[in-house]
């Protein structure tokens, strides 16, 4: 009853905290903000919508990077903006930021099918692959968007959709970060989903805490999963498959940062110079590691204010454009 209760009082304030975003005006230049916009698809009788975050130095003459941001399950794409930093991190670096919204409950429970997870999304076979490419084509519609620098970045679930995309669909894409999400899972009595092979190579970050208790760095079972005995792949298997893909055939770089808490092996170069990055965090459990959440912790904790939005916009800057 209390989970009902919440999700009907969400249900109830979700209009009013979204009715301060504003619809992105028809115009070459809009202001500065972070904007609502919708596609041409459809769920439910309602149009599919994302946020658009628009930086102070964005001008029609001008070509801007986009990168594209996809929540966890049950998050928002206004929640994933605040926890992310990426748009204030847009005003301080000029790119453009959109935040896909999944299927959900009125406007809550958002989620994704990434194929093998999760939920609503997965079981109807929801093409949000088709989604999040038909974001980047509105964006590109509306804006002056530089083709050759599309990045992806996804949390959880919306990294389990982010691995699915650039597999799918990476000739869209410059380079892409999953954090915690993983490459692929199976529930007993379900048959097992197969990733398809990749069409091109793409670079790619891999970020994951060592003490995630909802999907494992190591795999298998969560032990927070309940009834669910759903079996995640492991980070090192979705590195393994990245390695193939980008046909990586050199032995990694390793180096350890802020008092070993962080463990960073780097491939490349790999094929078309792109590269491989794996980045475990030491204690780190199942949230963004950005500032929102790392200036919570003790002063003397190494990832104090560590921050990984930085970390991954430095990796996509790093790459070699599409």
């Amino acid at each position: 009853m209390k989970i009902f209760a919440h999700i009907l009082l969400f249900s109830i304030c979700m209009p009013i905290l979204t009715s301060c975003i504003s619809s992105l005006p028809d115009t070459r230049e809009p202001a500065s903000g972070t904007y609502r916009v919708a596609t041409e698809i459809r769920f439910q009788l309602a149009t599919r919508n994302f946020l658009l975050h628009v930086p102070p130095g964005y001008s029609a003459d001008k070509p801007l990077p986009l990168v594209v941001v996809l929540h966890g399950a049950f998050s928002t794409a206004t929640q994933t903006e605040q926890e992310t930093g990426f748009s204030a991190l847009a005003d301080a670096e000029n790119f453009l930021v959109a935040y896909p919204e999944g299927i959900g409950l009125f406007g809550y429970l958002q989620h994704w099918n990434a194929g093998h997870c999760c939920g609503k999304a997965a079981d109807d076979g929801i093409d949000d692959v088709g989604f999040v490419a038909e974001v980047i084509a509105t964006v590109q519609r509306r804006l002056n968007v530089d083709a050759q620098r599309i990045y992806l970045a996804g949390m959880s679930n919306g990294g389990m959709l982010t691995h699915r995309f650039v597999a799918e669909r990476g000739e869209l894409i410059a380079a892409a970060a999953v954090v915690c999400g993983a490459i692929g899972s199976t529930l007993e009595g379900q048959p097992a989903w197969a990733l398809s092979s990749p069409q091109q190579p793409v670079s790619m970050l891999l970020i994951h805490g060592d003490a995630d208790q909802h999907v494992p760095l190591a795999g298998g079972v969560s032990p927070l999963a309940g009834r669910e005995s759903r079996n995640y792949s492991s980070l090192d298997e979705a590195v393994n498959y990245w390695l193939e893909a980008n046909r990586c055939s050199t032995e990694p770089r390793r180096r350890f940062m802020r008092d070993t808490s962080i463990e960073l092996r780097v491939w490349e170069p790999c094929q078309d110079a792109t590269r491989v990055e794996r980045l475990v965090l030491s204690g780190w459990e199942h949230q963004w590691p950005g500032v929102f959440f790392t200036h919570q912790l003790p002063t003397d904790n190494p990832l104090h204010a560590y921050d990984g939005t930085q970390k991954i916009w430095n990796f996509f800057q790093g790459t070699t454009a599409r």
